[in-house]
């Protein structure tokens, strides 16, 4: 399973869980970035075909791209799997609280990208911290 992390949830934390998910191999889970993959600031409609071809799972706190018809349409004729964390409020998410809501759902993630066939779409809303399908 790959998993790609947009560009509106740091880096870091996609490279991280790839140091993190090293050990266990039998799982079968490489982790990537958007940005460190297909350039920074690439445009929905350039990477979700690509992301598509490698039959990935996406990480966003972008919602829109399930709501304009057009991104919405793309993932669902390339075939991805999206999970999307929701932002409290307008604020967002702070540095940490990011952290810990993905390695708390990581899991659920790993599970569901397992077992449900593309394209899908989840939700993680910061109080519930469980996936809800869109």
């Amino acid at each position: 399973m790959k998993f790609f992390f947009d560009e509106n949830i740091t880096p870091q934390i996609a490279r991280a869980l790839a140091i993190l998910q090293e050990p266990l191999k039998h799982e079968q889970v490489e982790v990537y970035t958007i940005r460190d993959e297909f350039g920074r600031g690439v445009a929905d409609e350039e990477w979700i075909p690509e992301v598509g071809k490698q039959e990935g799972i996406v990480i966003t706190q972008d919602h829109n791209i399930y709501r304009k018809k057009q991104q919405r349409e793309l993932l669902r004729q390339f075939k991805i799997g999206v999970v999307f964390f929701k932002p409290p409020s307008k604020t967002g998410y702070t540095y940490w609280a990011m952290i810990e809501n993905i390695l708390a759902a990581w899991p659920d993630i790993k599970e569901v990208a397992k077992r449900e066939a593309k394209p899908f779409a989840y939700v993680i809303r910061p109080k519930s911290k469980r996936l809800e399908e869109l």
